[in-house]
């Protein structure tokens, strides 16, 4: 029975229920091997949500019960008890976590006495005394017959160990139940368990096809074990409240190779849901690879890309930029149509190529965002060796405090046995317009526009234009 009482403050609750849990006449302890089923549902972003089954014996009438063997990381606010047989109820929860180690032996031992070994320097054989614990603040001080020390180099040898330290974190309900033979269903939410998704392309010699690998890297710090588990994922913005920050939003995404014994999909209110369609262990203290996906035979587009940035357009300079690097991607496009078309959760992707002798050799990594399907995933591996690109300025002409024409050109020299494409971009930084120009130009976007440049082998391709920016 509970009681609602209402005062100037406001709705003052009164729970008028008494329990005395020393009537509670027996004692139960569940461990891992009650379990009939277990299913982790894991989040990138350092949590996971455990569902266990376990098949309980127990008294009726009101019970004790110790379950134990859950995870160190557990919330337990998250806890959430239901009998799959009916007629259990949970009346009080405990969460005991006051771990049994030397140190907090000692702790329970203060003021009491124990029994010490030291082996006899001269004898060679091992003594027994007894010492009182005064203190194990800062080190161990001892009473041993009338006087007072510390540190002693000794062994320890304790009678019992003490009610309220247990080995592993513990859950201990008070329940009445009226079944003795109870199904319960236990699920809470836990920290330090966490996935992330990684990606292994392999480039052809021409660098226009490639195979691309996925994988689930789980890192299991929760403090339990799940052996023979149901594994799951979740992708989409999942909201979480912490109470540092109450607009924490946790997000996530997944998709998983559609084959035996892989990942297969499905929706789960605005989200996604995969399950490993096989058991699989995830230990505690655990880092475990379970493939995501995989992909062969996908088109790639090599880009290379010449960068400005927004200060060249706004002052004068007085001096030519030389050899500025030139940056080289691969692009793909996730589709069906291109052997892949699925959401790419974020991750890193890092690059092999086989050298002239067939080893594959690593030749950049980067790390993309979420992508959906039907997307472009652009990958950024560093700087061309033999291409390079010289900027100047030709010209300059302030048009008031946020307005300037400048005149400009752009030098690229290509070093290398084949023809290429060169991607001149020039962030402008504001409205532009072009005066005039040596090339055709494109605009990418209100302020940014570029330049298409075929520059064939071991050659020198020169780009001038003139042009307008205001600023504000």
């Amino acid at each position: 029975m509970s009681l609602f009482h209402r005062t100037a403050a406001g709705l003052i609750f009164t729970a008028a229920l008494t329990i005395d849990s020393s009537s509670a006449q027996e004692e139960f302890r569940s461990t891992a091997v009650d379990r009939e089923l277990v299913s982790l549902t894991v989040y990138n972003a350092n949590f996971g949500l455990v569902r266990e089954i376990r098949s309980l014996t127990l008294g009726e009438g009101l019970v004790r019960l110790e379950y134990g063997d859950v995870a160190a990381g557990i919330q337990t606010e998250t806890v959430n008890v239901r009998s799959l047989d009916g007629d259990l109820q949970v009346l009080e929860q405990n969460y005991q976590y006051d771990l049994l180690n030397p140190q907090k032996l000692l702790e329970k031992y203060v003021g009491r006495t124990v029994k010490m070994y030291r082996t006899n320097a001269t004898t060679g054989q091992e003594e027994e005394f007894e010492a009182e614990v005064l203190s194990v603040n800062q080190g161990v001080v001892l009473r041993i017959d009338d006087e007072i020390t510390y540190d002693v180099p000794a062994r320890f040898a304790f009678p019992e160990i003490p009610d309220n330290l247990i080995a592993q974190p513990t859950l201990v309900w008070l329940l009445q139940t009226e079944r003795e033979q109870q199904r319960i269903e236990v699920s809470y939410l836990t920290s330090n368990i966490s996935w992330r998704a990684d990606y292994v392309m392999v480039v052809n010699e021409d660098d226009t096809e490639g195979s691309l690998t996925g994988w689930v890297t789980l890192d299991n710090r929760s403090g339990a074990s799940f052996p023979s588990a149901r594994l799951q994922l979740v992708a989409g913005d999942v909201r979480r409240v912490s109470a540092e920050d109450p607009n924490v939003r946790r997000d996530v995404m997944m998709r998983a190779v559609q084959a035996e014994g892989g990942f297969a999909e499905e929706g789960l209110f605005e989200y996604h849901l995969y399950t490993l369609q096989r058991a699989t262990d995830l230990l505690d203290n655990e880092q475990k690879q379970v493939t995501l996906l995989e992909g062969e035979g996908i088109a790639l587009e090599k880009h290379y890309t010449f960068q400005g940035t927004v200060p060249f357009f706004r002052t004068m300079v007085d001096r030519p930029l030389p050899q500025q690097r030139v940056h080289v991607d691969l692009e793909f496009a996730n589709t069906a149509g291109n052997n892949l078309g699925m959401p790419l959760p974020r991750g890193v992707v890092r690059v092999y190529k086989a050298d002239r002798a067939g080893a594959q050799q690593f030749v950049g990594e980067d790390r993309i965002d979420h992508t959906p399907r039907d997307e472009t995933v652009r990958v950024r591996l560093g700087d061309a060796f033999d291409i390079v690109g010289d900027r100047r300025q030709i010209d300059f002409n302030a048009g008031g405090r946020c307005s300037s024409e400048s005149a400009w050109e752009v030098e690229l020299r290509n070093r290398k046995d084949d023809d290429v494409q060169i991607e001149v971009v020039e962030p402008a930084g504001g409205e532009w317009e072009i005066v005039s120009s040596s090339h055709e130009y494109r605009q990418i976007d209100a302020g940014t526009f570029a330049f298409d440049i075929d520059v064939p082998a071991r050659s020198e391709v020169a780009v001038t234009y003139r042009v307008r920016v205001r600023w504000c």
